[in-house]
């Protein structure tokens, strides 16, 4: 009876480890008849659920039922509670049970400590967490694109993944697609007879494949900073317009922003160590802290804070479903009128 406990707000990687278990699991051929997706956010799925579970798989290979949003070990019902007791004990061995919800399973829970013992004692089952780095946390935004190298046979120096880190931060989902989209080039340039061996990917070939968009960003965040929001729109939707994913620039704007906003606040605290407070921004190389203090020079805090406010309002808009040049339209124009009235 194998469970597999996946929790964590990176959703990439949760997606990712979902997907490499139903791989290995289930037969291509067969999968329409043993792969079944719940929402956990039906108590009616959740029961159907644990009765798809006791079944054993059709053909060859094995099934898989996924319960994304998974209230087993976040809260759930009594009668729920006891039809997992009663089910676990059910399972067959070459059925698989992946339990998935972003956050962090509730350890008092009986239905946790239930789910728990299980996995302990089947060395099939597993937990599994992916939680992404906060934007401060640079060795975390670090080790996560290590990580994503390791997934991909990729291999980097440290210089090169801190040039990864300032031009994406702590996206998981554009780290992967950028590495992967570094790794094809690298392939047309650099053919390895040895396939198994991880092929280095070098500095140069990031800056020439990602920095030139993040310096487009940094330009048009610029233009935000001095306030010149008609020309920095006109970059913004030449950038969409030319295939750049909305979410990398917003990415790259709010990260800009937040260091903006952390430089000014600990240099009017009096804070002069670079280095400290190039680990408070966020920020992976000190020497960028001179830049930035020349960047915001007789700038307010309020102004700063409001254009963060603006970009975050955008990033949530865009996540949202909304188009993203109108997010931008939506929030920098409007919010423009206001204060060129006051």
């Amino acid at each position: 009876m194998p469970i597999h406990l996946i929790w964590g707000d990176d959703y990439e990687a949760c997606n990712r480890e979902t997907e490499k278990i139903i791989q290995t699991v289930i037969e291509p051929s067969w999968k329409s008849f043993n792969y079944s997706q719940i929402d956990g956010n039906d108590p009616k799925q959740n029961f159907r659920a644990l009765e798809e579970v006791q079944s054993a798989p059709l053909g060859s290979g094995g099934r898989v039922v996924l319960v994304r949003r998974s209230p087993f070990c976040n809260g759930c019902s009594i009668e729920l509670a006891n039809k997992l007791e009663q089910a676990i004990k059910l399972i067959p061995d070459n059925t698989h049970l992946i339990l998935y919800n972003s956050n962090k399973p509730d350890k008092r829970l009986k239905t946790t400590k239930l789910i728990e013992k299980s996995i302990k004692s089947n060395p099939f089952s597993q937990e599994k967490s992916f939680i992404l780095p906060l934007p401060w946390d640079i060795n975390g935004q670090r080790n996560l694109v290590k990580s994503i190298l390791h997934q991909l046979n990729l291999k980097m120096n440290y210089e090169t993944i801190d040039l990864i880190v300032e031009s994406i931060g702590n996206d998981s989902s554009l780290i992967n697609a950028e590495l992967q989209k570094l790794s094809l080039f690298s392939e047309t340039i650099d053919k390895k007879l040895n396939t198994n061996e991880p092929r280095e990917i070098s500095k140069e070939l990031v800056k020439k494949l990602i920095q030139n968009n993040s310096t487009n960003a940094l330009e048009i965040a610029n233009f935000l900073l001095k306030e010149e929001r008609i020309i920095a729109l006109n970059k913004i939707q030449s950038l969409l317009q030319n295939g750049e994913p909305a979410l990398r620039l917003i990415t790259t704007l709010t990260g800009q922003s937040r260091g903006w906003l952390w430089v000014h606040l600990l240099d009017s605290q009096g804070n002069q160590d670079v280095k400290e407070i190039a680990k408070f921004a966020g920020i992976a190389n000190p020497k960028r802290i001179y830049v930035i203090r020349k960047q915001i020079q007789g700038k307010s805090l309020e102004s700063l804070l409001t254009l963060m406010k603006k970009l975050l309002k955008i990033e949530a808009a865009i996540k949202s479903g909304i188009n993203p040049i109108d997010s931008f339209k939506d929030n920098l124009l409007t919010e423009s009128k206001i204060l060129t009235n006051n």
